[in-house]
């Protein structure tokens, strides 16, 4: 399986082909079930550990769901969610509900983790998460077992040649036909078209009249998707770091690539000013670099009885380049690995695809093709991918690669463009957050959806790092909270400087 660059963290467009649109309400959610809410038993950690501590307070819940909203009375999929009570029940506003990203990324986990810095929200809102359908508790989506998702995650993307590309397709047919083979059930109805609906489900549930909702990354195509199909149950409504869903799969691969170059640039310049381990100067840290990556190719480096390959030490590269706050770590990553040792680049690796210390994966790269090639009918031909490929490798050869297109061409369910045209007229203002220096969602999205939702507003972000809501600029919290607590919209062009 080719690596689908920053599959973590994106993605665009929805829709199910195999099931007719639902049509769109803004009333109550039929068949409402509530949400039997008690303790939390199986939160992890990033790792794939549980909690040192879990905090008693947390509440954990499953909401059934139709698998088809096409049949409401057939089978079932039932919704895992979590949440954290508001702390000041006198200034409780409702619930807050999020989805951090992918697809793919566990409401549930993520929630559980970033609560801490969620505390001017949480007095103010029940905070509410769940893994969508086809993530982890949520139905997730599974392709082969442990050490057939270790060959996938490890294949090499360079040499580009005959061989890689066969090694390549060889690969992404037998990953589609796995998915099909443990999955094949829920495949056809986990795009974002339905998870909306399935989140109009869970504002009923939780008893709130709107949707108050924080979407960030792969969570802001998911919220204009429901703010299209259910624009007057519309609340308070925050999309950080956002997609352009009428993107090609060319167009998204291109601008993400040269999103993480721009990043990557942007580390070797901050790196090589106070003695960097990567190189002397930006020239040199760039070839030592390039010259690993290459040696890879030929020769993994041994990391406690696994093999660090040159697709598992440019993930890792990648996964890095999300946060300034994980650059001095890539430093000493590339610093280490240029010295014989990846233990360190595994790492970063193993964050990224979902991989725990015990060898089991979560659910992360697989719900993320899952989702992806549902949520559009394009597939890409042979000719159209090789030209997408040489163009991104003119852009970087360290993060230039085919995209999404080559696995979604051999995807087992179809595709559908439902999504693609979000337009969200009648619903309350929207805020959209976007950053100048985000390389896995870059800047130029954000006017371009927020143009298309016909109701929103931007905040422009000036810093590095992808989502502006918790990079740590006390500007953006500021007017972010300002919105979500008090429903003050910032001054239109409104700007913050890097954090």
């Amino acid at each position: 399986m080719r690596r689908v660059l920053a599959a973590a963290l994106l993605v665009t467009a929805a829709g199910c082909a195999s099931a007719p649109a639902e049509p769109a309400t803004d009333g109550p959610a039929a068949d409402t079930d509530k949400i039997a809410w008690g303790p939390c038993t199986d939160i992890k950690r990033p790792d794939g550990e549980p909690p040192a501590q879990q905090d008693a307070s947390v509440r954990c819940g499953k909401l059934a769901v139709p698998l088809d909203y096409s049949r409401p009375d057939g089978d079932k999929l039932e919704l895992a969610l979590i949440k954290l009570s508001a702390t000041d029940p006198k200034k409780r506003l409702g619930s807050m509900v999020f989805n951090f990203g992918g697809p793919g990324a566990s409401g549930v986990d993520t929630l559980d983790q970033a609560a801490k810095v969620l505390t001017t929200l949480r007095a103010h809102y029940d905070l509410v998460s769940f893994d969508p359908r086809g993530v982890e508790r949520s139905a997730g989506v599974r392709c082969g077992d442990s050490a057939q998702m270790d060959r996938f995650v490890s294949l090499d993307t360079l040499p580009t040649n005959a061989q890689t590309r066969q090694e390549s397709q060889d690969a992404n047919k037998e990953f589609a036909q796995l998915c099909q083979q443990h999955s094949g059930k829920v495949l056809p109805y986990v795009g974002t078209v339905n998870a909306a609906r399935d989140m109009d489900r869970i504002r009923a549930a939780v008893g709130d009249p709107k949707l108050n909702y924080v979407g960030m990354s792969y969570g802001t195509q998911l919220g204009a998707v429901y703010a299209t199909q259910f624009p007057k149950n519309v609340g308070r409504m925050l999309l950080d770091a956002p997609l352009d869903p009428t993107v090609t799969f060319e167009q998204r691969t291109l601008t993400q690539t040269r999103g993480f170059q721009q990043a990557y640039e942007s580390f070797l310049r901050s790196c090589v000013k106070g003695g960097c381990e990567v190189g002397k100067d930006v020239t040199a840290a760039n070839a030592n670099v390039e010259n690993l990556m290459n040696q890879l190719t030929t020769k993994p480096l041994k990391v406690d009885g696994r093999q660090l390959t040159q697709g598992l030490a440019s993930t890792g590269v990648a996964a890095a380049l999300y946060s300034e706050l994980t650059w001095p770590f890539l430093e000493k990553a590339l610093g280490e690995a240029l010295k014989g040792h990846g233990e360190a680049l595994m790492y970063l690796a193993d964050s990224y695809t979902g991989r725990s210390e015990d060898g089991t994966y979560s659910t992360q790269m697989t719900s993320f093709p899952a989702i992806t090639c549902v949520d559009t009918a394009e597939r890409p031909s042979e000719a159209e991918l090789r030209r997408t490929e040489a163009a991104a490798l003119r852009i970087s050869p360290l993060f230039g690669s085919e995209g999404s297109g080559g696995l979604c061409r051999v995807w087992p369910a179809m595709g559908s463009n439902e999504a693609r045209h979000v337009n969200a007229t009648g619903s309350a203002p929207i805020l959209v957050v976007g950053g100048k220096g985000d390389p896995a969602t870059p800047y130029q999205w954000a006017p371009r959806l927020t143009a298309q939702l016909r109701t929103a507003r931007l905040v422009t972000y000036e810093g590095e790092g992808h989502g502006a809501y918790l990079s740590g600029s006390k500007c953006v919290q500021g007017l972010v909270d300002a919105y979500l607590v008090e429903g003050k919209l910032p001054a239109k062009g409104a700007t913050c400087p890097a954090a």
